[in-house]
């Protein structure tokens, strides 16, 4: 066996590929869920709280723009290991700038820093993992890779809060608190970045046969003008933009209502508890979900299964609209409620992302899902960066009527996309 071989093996792919996908989600969710609780809890408003940091899913929207030009320099091992090691000094500078007075300007320029770097970093990891392992093992550690994923959405916006919370009681400072937060994640980071130093491989294909600059740039736009001449293109980017209308702002504003004082309509919760219930409690009910609703397609293919998804994902948004009618702070209920509507988001949320992968189909799946990919951010960005503003012009209560409300585009959306109704149906 060649040193190829051995470096594709099992037992070597399990010494990164968990840990690499660990270090893909952790900064993610930090840059755009935990600095914006951050933000909320340092003094800023609800509508510049969303607005700066709708902003920063900007680098995930142009990704697909960027994304040839990571093959054209160096390795994707070297990107990766670079990417890392500037995410992690990047986090822990934000440490040292929170206790200063320009801390908002100075940490959302880093923030922007950090969400390019991650954006990167996600094209490396993705490019690293086709070449490092081959087609079978690619397949065995698909689910792994999405549940070290969804570990690291838990470390950082669980486990990472309640660190936060019990520094806060301890120092009795949120800017204390926050600081050494940072510096912990900083350390994750940097810790890993040396880490997959010693431990990723080093294929004999990463970075070789690269394609000269003009014949890439005329692969790109080749790339573009093919995706947006597809059948149906306007029907598909209508879906893709607008099914997540009413979650882009939910997901914005709950965590400032969980947060909010009751005397301005949100819970009062603790920043442990927000960290419990939403980054904990609600991540497991998303991972349940999203696993329930991959069996359910494999079974019954996107056909059967898109209208009950569509459900899944606007019913449950109700727990909101009773939380803020009838507030509770007791954390069973509320984590129940989270619970429920983070569930049923995870099983709606396939239809999704299975229907972007139906579109995408053809010679060139990968670029054309990634441009997918890149309008599914922008979805997420633009109404986020009002959601704020409109909440604090409506309240709390109406707010999540409103999202509602919202949630009919999303049936609207899913009643003109054309696809084949068998589409993901595990063949018999």
């Amino acid at each position: 066996m060649g040193n190829t071989d051995n470096m594709r093996t099992g037992r070597s792919a399990w010494g990164w590929i968990p840990t690499l996908y660990f270090a893909e989600g952790f900064p993610y969710v930090l840059i755009v869920t935990v600095a914006m609780i951050m933000y909320k809890q340092l003094g800023l408003s609800n509508a510049d709280v969303t607005l700066y940091t709708a902003w920063l899913y900007l680098p995930w929207v142009i990704k697909p723009l960027w994304s040839p030009f990571v093959d054209l320099m160096k390795t994707k091992r070297w990107w990766v290991l670079l990417t890392q090691f500037i995410l992690g000094a990047g986090l822990a500078g934000i440490a040292f700038i929170i206790p200063t007075t320009n801390f908002v300007r100075w940490t959302l320029a880093i923030f922007w820093l950090l969400a390019f770097s991650s954006a990167t970093h996600d094209i490396s990891i993705d490019g690293f993992y086709m070449i490092g392992l081959n087609e079978s093992q690619q397949a065995f550690f698909a689910g792994i890779r999405n549940t070290a994923y969804r570990i690291a959405i838990i470390a950082g916006q669980g486990g990472l809060l309640m660190i936060v919370g019990l520094l806060q009681k301890r120092t009795g400072s949120f800017v204390s608190a926050w600081s050494m937060a940072f510096i912990i994640a900083g350390s994750i980071m940097l810790l890993l970045a040396f880490y997959h130093s010693l431990a990723m491989p080093k294929p004999e294909t990463d970075g070789k046969a690269t394609p000269s600059a003009g014949a890439l740039l005329r692969g790109f736009i080749a790339t573009f003008a093919s995706y947006f001449r597809k059948p149906y293109i306007v029907r598909a980017l209508l879906f893709i933009l607008l099914f997540r209308l009413a979650e882009a702002q939910l997901t914005k504003v709950c965590p400032l209502f969980l947060l909010d004082s009751p005397e301005a309509g949100g819970l009062g919760l603790t920043t442990e508890q927000v960290g419990f219930a939403q980054g904990t409690i609600g991540v497991i009910g998303l991972l349940i979900g999203g696993i329930i609703g991959g069996a359910a397609i494999s079974v019954g293919g996107l056909g059967r299964w898109l209208w009950p998804m569509v459900w899944a994902i606007s019913v449950p948004d109700l727990v909101y609209v009773l939380l803020s009618w009838f507030p509770t702070q007791n954390m069973w209920i509320v984590s129940a409620c989270i619970f429920v509507e983070q569930l049923g988001y995870g099983f709606g949320f396939t239809c999704y992302t299975l229907y972007m992968i139906y579109f995408s189909r053809g010679e060139q799946k990968t670029s054309h899902y990634a441009i997918s990919t890149g309008i599914m951010a922008l979805g997420m960005m633009l109404p986020g960066m009002i959601s704020g503003h409109m909440q604090q012009l409506m309240g709390y209560r109406m707010f999540f009527i409103w999202v509602i409300i919202c949630c009919s585009v999303t049936f609207a959306v899913s009643a003109i996309i054309k696809f084949d109704y068998n589409f993901g149906k595990k063949e018999q």
